[in-house]
């Protein structure tokens, strides 16, 4: 009987199928459950063995959470020049200041990320949108050597403006300026053209991170993204935080129609950390166009001035083999003693964090969490609401932001003297999808700072009472809870 014969029978062929079916789900959960989280892992074998075909492309598609072998080799020799050139860097700081805690987390991060905790920096909070942009022309205006701008998205528009009229006078001042913008974040915003041009017009240096091109060879998840925020001025001066290099209201039609502006949360750097910061960029630089630029490994003097502050960056992404950002923040909330505060606009958070979360409620902490009235994101926006519940019956206090402003801004601190800001969301996305770049800083008027920065949050919130809560429509339970579960899809 031939081939064709066989399979022209209709048992044959639904045999066939199902032998095939059987097949695809043994090797979903002998290859699927490897080195994943046990919920993502669940979660995919049974999209696979339920919707199989098309639950297997999927999966092909989106179903690695770690970027190509090449690129992670380029980060751990980055790491590795890192370690040797900064050896006994992480003496210089105020460590005998430092809360109980803080030293496991410094090293902790040093073991993640390569990067020491340093002392003797300069901190400042950006918290207004069109200032952190002046802020950072301003700056540019003051190269001599070099400007490095990296930026998850970066758009030409009249918001941005002064920053590109910036960078075109450094280059005419013979100022080296390099820039590096998310490939798919630039095709998926308006302006791509346009600002590719300016960029080219002015002689800066650009490349697409992360660039999705298969017929050349780039080519990995196509939501595994670079989704730092960071700009370097000679190596002295940095700038970090959520805010992407765009107008608030990202130019698009939908979010102009609803009135929706962003509002971020940027940090302006100077002295040791500045280096760090650079570090992550020329990595990044390393990983997109093979040219490992030079690391400043120049003598560090500790400056004694009461007012500079301990801080080290953590970058974290899927070029790295943990989450680091995940155990950095799972570490912070279980070593609190007073106070936990949250701000990030997309709240899925991890098993780990939830309950490390809920848990310091138990304790009796006070602990907050401040996020978007609103979402411009449907599926994480529901996912997000799914967790309110739980966190508002754990005594968790939940403030929400009011429309038509996005809160954007992404920070974290704990107790008095101990807080996080950079590009990372509490989500399972930044946590393990996405390219990010934190700064821990060890500083009592620095979380003062942003605990004023939380007081305007909070009064333009407002907060969200369990009993209201309960009584939303069903069909939005539903549509939360059915969200939720494709967070795991990871």
């Amino acid at each position: 009987m031939s081939i064709s014969t066989w399979l022209g029978n209709a048992d044959h062929l639904a045999w066939l199928l199902l032998a095939l079916h059987v097949v695809m789900g043994a090797v979903a959960v002998a290859f699927i459950s490897a080195r994943r989280r046990p919920a993502t892992a669940i979660a995919w074998m049974l999209t696979i063995i339920f919707i199989p075909y098309i639950g297997l492309v999927a999966f092909l598609l989106v179903g690695f959470n770690r970027l190509p072998k090449a690129r992670r080799d380029k980060q751990r020799h980055v790491n590795d020049l890192i370690v040797e050139r900064t050896e006994g860097l992480g003496q210089l700081s105020h460590r005998d200041d430092w809360p109980r805690g803080l030293s496991t987390l410094a090293t902790l991060n040093t073991n993640l990320g390569a990067l020491p905790m340093v002392g003797g920096n300069g901190v400042e909070l950006l918290p207004d949108y069109h200032g952190s942009i002046a802020a950072m022309a301003a700056e540019i205006d003051t190269a001599r050597r070099y400007v490095h701008v990296e930026f998850y998205i970066l758009v030409h528009d009249t918001a941005t403006q002064p920053f590109f009229d910036a960078l075109e006078r450094a280059c005419r001042r013979g100022v080296t300026v390099r820039v590096l913008s998310d490939h798919l974040a630039a095709l998926m915003n308006p302006g791509r053209k346009e600002t590719l041009a300016r960029l080219a017009s002015m002689g800066a240096e650009y490349h697409a991170m992360l660039p999705l091109r298969p017929w050349q060879g780039h080519w990995q998840r196509i939501d595994l993204r670079n989704h730092r925020k960071l700009l370097v001025v000679d190596g002295r001066t940095g700038f970090t935080g959520s805010q992407n290099l765009v107008h608030e209201s990202y130019n698009k039609k939908k979010n102009i129609a609803r009135g929706l502006r962003w509002h971020e949360l940027m940090m302006r750097l100077e002295g040791p950390a500045v280096r760090e910061l650079d570090a992550v960029f020329v990595t990044d630089w390393f990983s997109e166009t093979d040219v490992l630029l030079e690391l400043d490994t120049s003598p560090v003097v500790l400056d004694p001035a009461p007012h500079l502050v301990d801080a080290q960056v953590v970058p974290s992404g899927p070029s790295f083999e943990n989450d680091n950002n995940l155990k950095l923040f799972v570490a912070m909330i279980h070593q609190a003693t007073e106070r936990v505060s949250i701000t990030s606009p997309y709240f899925v958070p991890e098993d780990s964090v939830l309950l490390a979360i809920i848990t310091a409620a138990g304790r009796g902490l006070d602990v907050e969490l401040f996020v978007s009235e609103i979402g411009d994101q449907a599926m994480v926006y529901h996912a997000q609401r799914s967790y309110y519940e739980a966190l508002l019956r754990a005594g968790v206090r939940i403030y929400l932001y009011k429309a038509p402003e996005v809160l954007h801004s992404k920070h974290f601190s704990i107790d008095s003297d101990v807080a996080v800001v950079g590009s990372s969301n509490m989500d399972v996305r930044s946590f393990s999808l996405n390219m990010e770049v934190s700064v821990l800083i060890h500083s009592a008027p620095f979380v003062a700072g942003l605990r004023e920065v939380e007081d305007g949050y909070r009064a333009n919130s407002r907060e969200l009472e369990l009993a209201d809560w309960v009584k939303r429509p069903v069909w939005e339970k539903f549509w939360d809870s059915a969200a939720r579960l494709t967070s795991n899809l990871q």
